[in-house]
């Protein structure tokens, strides 16, 4: 199942303070499970193209400066010949939960808490390995980078491999590249008024950069604060400046996007690079696509905390995965070690929160122009839920589970 792999380059020595807050640390104890029968699936046609919206420029966006070009991308045959690719599927066989319908096996006759168990498990272990792997070359890392695409797990995954590195007596410092948004105003809108936040373009690289060699050379820095209520950033941002010694963690979507960090030597960077491996088969023996998984993931955390209907998380998903193509997951090839976020355990449990909210998006965008994208990717998703039973009673997944960063309830301040 999830465990980490690494690759052949390596990073070198960084600096940083502490990154985690922690809430209770009480656990619920596992209550009784329930199946749901499955559902029909809809009948409705798939559309055979999907149209994406013209985008409009803001007069202000015109006035930045020109993306790098996208690093050279990987092919999805050289991503599934991955040791850690074939190291999850096998994880899954062995467990009965590398189909959906071993799954549901799972949640009918009992076992279903061991699988909980046994892939967090495996999950804190690939993290623990990984901050092994820094310690040994600390003398050389001085910055950590977690990355990955959208609802792959990066925050709860970075959380907690800060506790792993202060638990050995590293001191962190963490720089979250959400704040270096430029101002609503001034993103790309598309003809539906929906902006692009998930290009590199959407962020202010340039002041990153800048940051980040501050940072690493010891000198103080204005780090921008944004305000995701006001759309802006504040008028003043906040000091940071790194101690003698101390570890610079940061995490975010292009984390490895190349202009982030140059002129920083690669040495003494440590890339991690987190994806949903799923490795699960439908039915049919389709394998439900990573991303898919990551869109559950997403819409169920814009519902429940930044009061975002899961249809228009829907609508916007083509976005999500036109950048991620682009500009994230070519980057799974050059980082130092892979996690693999992906829970057999979480589907019955996104049925529960999302099944009735997909039927709405099926319905909303069947005949919806210029909406064939989020119908095809509505209807394949509702499919998977269909498929599996649903976990009611989610009080057995631990407060600690990198589901809780989606579902609530978890130990960690998000």
């Amino acid at each position: 199942m999830p465990v980490a792999k690494k690759k052949s380059a390596r990073p070198a020595p960084a600096s940083t303070n502490k990154t985690v807050a922690k809430k209770s640390s009480a656990r619920t104890k596992p209550a009784a499970k329930k199946s749901a029968p499955k559902n029909r699936k809809p009948a409705r046609k798939q559309p055979a193209v999907a149209k994406k919206p013209a985008r409009k420029k803001s007069v202000a966006a015109k006035k930045r400066p020109a993306a790098s070009p996208p690093p050279t991308q990987v092919t999805w045959e050289e991503i599934y010949r991955m040791d850690i690719v074939q190291m999850s599927r096998a994880w899954n066989r062995q467990r009965d939960v590398d189909t959906i319908e071993g799954i549901n096996r799972r949640l009918a006759f009992g076992g279903f808490d061991e699988v909980i168990r046994d892939v967090n498990r495996a999950y804190e272990g690939a993290i623990w390995k990984i901050a092994g792997e820094i310690l040994s070359n600390r003398d050389r890392i001085r910055l950590v980078i977690v990355a990955g695409p959208s609802s792959s797990g990066k925050t709860t995954t970075t959380m907690k491999l800060c506790e792993a590195l202060r638990t050995a007596g590293e001191r962190l410092q963490l720089l979250a590249l959400d704040n270096y948004f430029w101002n609503l105003k001034d993103q790309p809108q598309d003809e539906l008024g929906d902006y692009d936040f998930e290009t590199p373009a959407a962020l202010d690289v340039k002041t990153i950069n800048r940051n980040l060699k501050d940072l690493l050379a010891g000198r103080p820095t204005e780090i921008p604060v944004y305000n995701f209520k006001t759309g802006r950033r504040e008028e003043s941002g906040t000091t940071m400046q790194l101690n003698p010694g101390d570890l610079l963690v940061v995490e975010g979507l292009h984390g490895l996007y190349a202009e982030m960090t140059k002129g920083i030597a690669r040495r003494s960077q440590f890339r991690v690079y987190i994806e949903v491996i799923c490795q699960l088969t439908d039915a049919n023996g389709a394998f439900v696509p990573w991303t898919d998984i990551r869109l559950l993931r997403r819409m169920i955390r814009d519902n429940l905390h930044r009061n975002y209907a899961p249809v228009k998380t829907v609508g916007h998903w083509h976005y999500v995965r036109d950048s991620e193509k682009r500009f994230i997951v070519p980057f799974i090839k050059e980082a130092d070690a892979v996690i693999n976020g992906y829970l057999p355990y979480e589907l019955p449990v996104h049925k529960k929160y999302l099944y009735a909210s997909l039927k709405q998006a099926v319905e909303k965008f069947g005949d919806a122009a210029g909406r064939e994208d989020a119908y095809r990717r509505a209807v394949r998703v509702l499919g998977w839920l269909e498929q599996v039973n649903s976990l009611e009673d989610d009080s057995i997944v631990p407060d600690d589970s990198l589901l809780r960063e989606f579902i609530g309830g978890s130990i960690y301040e998000y």
